[in-house]
């Protein structure tokens, strides 16, 4: 039997953020540390600021550790930890980065795409508990899914499947970072919605947004007001009534229900589970986005739906990969 004070190590690294954090068999977080992703330091510069982050969340538990679980965002090869390319991360071709954790941690790690991770988390322990078959939403910087059939995370044959993020819903929309054209992410995900943005403020469109924009502590200095733009002061804007801003998560709630369409369509799921930073944003965002998603999927299908916000947050995916630690160590 495992000491009752054991903690696992979840790490959910993103395209944004790294988030660290000791988890205990009940899926609780004991200690947790978040921190900036260093995208432009590539692989090694990462792994680096993991080992770091990573080494803060344990600092009251470091000979408790009995394994560790590991979310990325990305294509990740979860029987051989590898990280075959994200999105998100640019430069992350082929990297072993479960040897890498291995050899700094001397435990045993289990590495996942992070939105499997997210919807394992939501299936132990948030809002899909008692629910055998439902979809894991994030909508975040990028668009992950997470499939439960039957139960049971579906990665697919090559650990690839649920990247529903790069189904093409405009096939002469704008490049996406996967290389192709017209994917859901590039036009439903936080990018997309800060990239319009900025371009219809350029265009000289009248806004209060940039009042809300603010440098995050510890950011780069001098950065330009538009370059602090993001998903969080749009929608602070659109709280305090800003035109410009209340256009913006409309048009975008038009591609987001495009995307839940095809997924009620293709999946008939019990449940629709969302999370991501987007899902903040909550009727704002999503009740336009399932009004149009009604308009467009199967009747019999929608009817059979329910649209949920996800209950673990941001925690999500840590806790999901630190599940996914647990499960492997049972």
């Amino acid at each position: 039997m495992m000491d009752l004070n054991s903690v696992v190590l979840g790490i959910d690294l993103g395209g944004t953020k790294i988030l660290s954090a000791a988890v205990d068999r009940q899926g609780k977080v004991i200690c947790r540390d978040l921190t900036a992703t260093p995208v432009a330091s590539g692989p090694p510069g990462v792994i680096a600021t993991i080992n770091e982050s990573a080494r803060r969340a344990i600092r009251h538990n470091p000979n408790d550790i009995k394994a560790v679980g590991l979310a990325v965002a990305g294509l990740v090869e979860s029987a051989n930890g590898i990280v075959h390319t994200s999105p998100n991360l640019p430069g992350w071709n082929d990297v072993s980065i479960t040897l890498e954790l291995a050899s700094t941690f001397g435990k045993p790690v289990f590495t996942i795409n992070d939105a499997h991770a997210a919807a394992i988390g939501e299936l132990k322990y948030g809002a899909g508990r008692g629910c055998r078959h439902f979809i894991f939403i994030t909508l975040s910087t990028g668009i992950g899914g997470g499939l439960v059939l039957d139960g049971n995370i579906y990665e697919g044959f090559s650990g690839f499947g649920g990247e529903i993020g790069h189904m093409v819903v405009d096939d002469d929309g704008p490049e996406c970072g996967c290389g192709n054209r017209g994917c859901w992410e590039i036009l439903a995900s936080g990018k997309a919605l800060e990239r319009e943005a900025r371009r219809r403020i350029a265009s000289g469109e009248p806004t209060s947004i940039l009042s809300y924009c603010r440098p995050e502590p510890g950011g780069e200095p001098g950065r330009a007001q538009i370059d602090c733009l993001n998903a969080k002061t749009i929608h602070t804007a659109a709280i305090g009534g800003d035109i410009l801003a209340l256009e913006l998560i409309k048009h975008h709630a038009y591609y987001v229900g495009v995307g839940l369409a095809n997924i009620v369509n293709i999946f008939n799921p019990e449940r629709v589970i969302i999370g991501g930073g987007l899902s903040n944003m909550g009727d704002l965002l999503l009740k336009p986005a399932i009004e149009e998603a009604a308009r467009r999927a199967f009747k019999q299908s929608f009817k059979a739906v329910r649209f949920m916000t996800a209950e673990l947050g941001a925690d999500a995916g840590v806790i999901g990969a630190a599940a996914l630690a647990w499960k492997n160590l049972m």
